[in-house]
């Protein structure tokens, strides 16, 4: 299977798409001897946001690069200039093709702390080499994806616009940040590019230059409403949203309302509440029940959830600079840590160890098994040895990861199966990839099947991912081996 290349954003395909080290390190493994398989794991450590969960985003596109990743004549020839790379290396950069193998959880997966969420299993030299693309991809979308989520959810899965373009950190970061708020729950951008590449559906209404341009705020209303009849919004609040927006937004609307057409308003400063409350009651009052209130101006999941909470009749949430940056949480914590490398022919675990509990990784090719309860919702996550699955119909015992006296045994539960599957192999996808709305699908479910306890805004309940038995064991012996 392909990629096409142009709907996965126009994704650059140059090697030299990473950090300097990546290549310092992947000529210094090949020169020493030391290019033999290897396995890498993507996890993060701590939940963005200060939040109860995560939505992971970014595959499809980091296998659009894998699959795609070389190094042209004129990347080789400035790596030369740079002197520090010999002839025989850069020879081998010639015809680059990833030969690696990936496994990764289903894109919009809610995924938490400490678990790996794709597995890089190649040449030690490719498997380097892949760290700062992958992050890169994958760090990114998840944060936005996340904050989409709890946007999406803060207005009780209502309709949401991401609409934050200009806030947006340059044009390849509002393309992926538009991919990502759809995936967390987003029904709509405004990004047009966006829904051409990715099949987004695309919205708007007006911008307060345009109710200046005309005369009145009334012509403007009417020019706009003779144009796009279909679904109009007027923007309200350029003058005075109570005495003049409303009534001629109901005024213009009356006009579109003869003709079979709805039409709604937007407010996008001042008091949200105390404005959409008095526009919902003159609306109603002239007789348009059905007429939409959208808003805008600096919202996010906090902003949303008050509003909500305080019974405020919107409609439809715009929501801009907060979803596609991050808003407070600069960047998402993924890491790319090495859990299994070649000894005497054979991979052997791995691990970081760490004076810090917290930080020391878990060794060994892992896979990870989400427990649900009778009624499908998720109870809590297990870290096993790959070749030592959890016994179905059995208590299985969960084992804190950095605490050696924390345990309990997991006895009621309805089924559990495995989050980790090929896809790719060989350097070459090998399993059928989803289309944006049904990766969007997928998150909104897992959101909807997650208790009402980790979505809390603050304070949200702590999702367990723990070790088997046999990893906890492994850990334990190899942290010992060093003290």
């Amino acid at each position: 299977m392909t990629v096409d290349f142009e709907a996965s954003g126009g994704l650059r395909s140059s090697g030299l798409l990473t950090d300097l080290y990546e290549l310092t390190m992947m000529q210094g493994y090949q020169h020493f001897g030391k290019d033999e398989p290897v396995v890498f794991d993507v996890f993060f450590r701590t939940q963005p946001f200060k939040g109860g969960y995560s939505v992971f985003a970014g595959l499809e596109d980091v296998l659009a690069l894998l699959s795609n990743l070389g190094f042209t004549d004129g990347d080789i020839a400035w790596l030369s200039e740079l002197g520090i790379f010999r002839d025989e290396f850069l020879k081998g950069l010639e015809g680059f093709k990833f030969q690696g193998d990936v496994y990764s959880m289903p894109e919009g997966s809610m995924v938490f702390p400490g678990e790996p969420i794709m597995r890089i299993h190649a040449p030690l030299s490719q498997a380097q080499l892949m760290e700062t693309i992958v992050l890169n991809t994958v760090n990114f979308q998840s944060l936005v994806a996340t904050k989409a989520a709890r946007i999406f959810n803060a207005s009780r899965q209502g309709s949401v616009l991401e609409m934050g373009m200009r806030r947006a950190q340059g044009p390849d970061g509002a393309l992926s940040a538009s991919r990502a708020s759809y995936i967390g729950g987003a029904s709509g951008t405004s990004n047009t590019y966006a829904g051409k590449l990715f099949g987004i559906p695309v919205r708007g209404t007006m911008a307060h230059s345009w109710v200046m341009t005309f005369d009145t705020e009334y012509e403007a209303f009417e020019r706009y409403a003779e144009l796009y009849p279909d679904g109009c919004i007027f923007l309200v609040d350029t003058y005075d949203t109570l005495r003049s927006g409303i009534e001629n937004a109901i005024a213009v609307g009356a006009t579109l309302a003869d003709g079979g057409h709805n039409f709604g308003i937007r407010l996008d400063s001042g008091d949200l509440y105390y404005l959409s409350m008095k526009c919902r009651k003159r609306l109603d009052e002239a007789g348009f029940p059905d007429a939409k209130i959208a808003v805008s101006n600096e919202l996010d999941e906090r902003v949303i959830h008050q509003l909500v909470s305080d019974g405020a009749p919107i409609d439809l949430w715009g929501v801009g600079t907060h979803m596609v940056t991050g808003g407070d949480q600069a960047s998402f914590p993924g890491v790319y840590k090495l859990s299994a490398r070649t000894v005497r022919g054979t991979l052997e675990p791995v691990m970081k160890v760490s004076d810090t509990p917290e930080k020391a990784s878990n060794p060994g090719i892992k896979q990870v098994y989400r427990f649900y309860d009778e009624g499908d919702e998720p109870l809590a996550d297990l870290i096993c040895l790959e070749d030592h699955p959890p016994d179905r119909g059995e208590p299985i015992e969960f084992y804190h990861p950095s605490s050696d006296r924390q345990h309990f045994t997991m006895q009621n539960y309805g089924r559990f199966e495995p989050l980790l599957s090929k896809v790719m192999e060989n350097g070459t996808i090998c399993t059928r990839l989803p289309s944006l709305p049904e990766i969007r699908e997928h998150a909104v479910a897992e959101l909807r099947h997650l208790d009402t306890t980790y979505k809390r805004i603050i304070n949200p309940h702590i999702y367990k991912v723990s070790l088997a038995s046999s990893l906890k064991q492994l850990k334990t012996e190899m942290q010992e081996r060093v003290r």
